[in-house]
């Protein structure tokens, strides 16, 4: 195995075939480049996904009035807004360290073996163009406000006239109380069968419907309104060791999420603690294994668990395998280039790990 960093040789190996929507490239040994090939390993980078929801409270217009009318516990005293951490997602992915060692390997063959890389030049998979599969979570989707009781047609239609008119809140409250008593009796009249003209099927929905929307419409006028929305943020962490509570961002009650070193916000903490380091295979004897000549590197990774806390309190936890705590190792060339049984290698692009490694069918 020999390491190279001219980046020459990339340039002559490398053909430009995409073989799936992953901005691929198929690096075939050929004899114009004495049969080389290069790539470099990737590092384990560790995402954090945070979806933080922002509530805007806004007092009703007869707020002064709830306690008078209603249980009012639950009434907006005064506009404000507040953002809080509703979801917090980790996954991880491979990716370039601009000091990593590019490797040269060999595969000297009348069957043309090829190595499957991604645009940056880290390897997929050798002598087949199938690609790891790595299921993962659903993320969350950023979610707008939603319009308030009051934003709508059916506050309108709640206000009667004598209401409209009315120069005193006090009056235009008492009004807007008894409107809502009216309402219920109405819904009730309906759903006991004793209203005057009892509508059948869809068109009783309808009349149902149209009431609820007005009795919550007026009924935002005495409490007060709350509208949420989300915010969706991605913050990439690559660490090089332990982590202890290393800010990677900030969550701010005016601003949402914000970077680390935006100081309007409580810190987003994440924690790194290595579990397993990976280490060189040996052999019954108990002695480490000798380096094939020429070999084709691959990473034994570590493993580390990944806490992520704010305000002293655990969001999400998850164990992942990182190349960075780990070995390099190789693989006998003679597995890709046999002319009797070439194997087939379908790395893990998150670490540069083995994920399969078959003979070809």
């Amino acid at each position: 195995m020999t390491r190279s960093t001219i980046a020459a040789i990339g340039l002559i190996l490398c053909s430009g075939l995409a073989v799936n929507a992953q901005q691929t490239q198929r690096l075939t040994a050929s004899k114009d480049g004495n049969y080389g090939l290069v790539y470099t390993l990737p590092t384990t980078a560790i995402n954090i996904t945070v979806e933080a929801e922002r509530t805007v409270a806004t007092p009703g217009e007869f707020y002064k009035y709830a306690s008078r009318y209603f249980d009012a516990a639950d009434a907006v005293p005064a506009q404000a807004e507040s953002w809080e951490i509703v979801s917090v997602t980790l996954t991880s992915e491979g990716v370039t360290d601009p000091d990593a060692d590019q490797y040269l390997v060999t595969l000297k063959s009348a069957a043309s073996p090829f190595i499957i890389a991604d645009r940056r030049g880290m390897p997929l998979a050798i002598n087949t163009d199938r690609i790891a599969e790595r299921p993962q979570p659903a993320l969350p989707q950023p979610r707008d406000p939603q319009p308030t009781p009051l934003d709508g047609p059916d506050a309108r239609r709640a206000l009667t006239a004598e209401m409209v008119q009315s120069s005193s809140q006090a009056k235009k409250a008492e009004l807007a109380a008894a409107r809502i008593m009216e309402i219920r009796a109405s819904r009730n009249d309906y759903l006991t069968g004793q209203a005057d003209q009892m509508p059948d099927g869809e068109a009783l929905k309808i009349i149902l419907k149209n009431l609820d929307a007005q009795e919550e419409a007026l009924t935002a006028m005495f409490l007060g309104t709350r509208q949420t929305s989300t915010r969706v943020i991605t913050y990439t962490v690559t660490p090089g060791q332990e982590l202890d509570r290393h800010i990677i961002g900030r969550l701010s009650n005016t601003a949402g999420p914000v970077d680390a070193d935006d100081l309007r916000g409580a810190p987003i903490c994440l924690s790194l603690q290595v579990t397993a380091r990976g280490a060189m295979p040996v052999n019954d004897k108990g002695e480490t294994k000798k380096m094939p000549r020429n070999g084709v590197p691959y990473c034994i990774p570590g493993t580390a668990r990944a806490t992520v806390s704010f305000g002293g309190r655990e969001l999400a936890a998850q164990n992942f395998e990182m190349a960075q705590f780990g070995v390099t190792y190789s693989l006998d060339p003679e597995l890709f280039t046999s002319k009797k049984s070439p194997s087939y290698l379908i790395f893990d692009p998150a670490t540069g790990g083995i994920q399969t490694l078959a003979p070809i069918d």
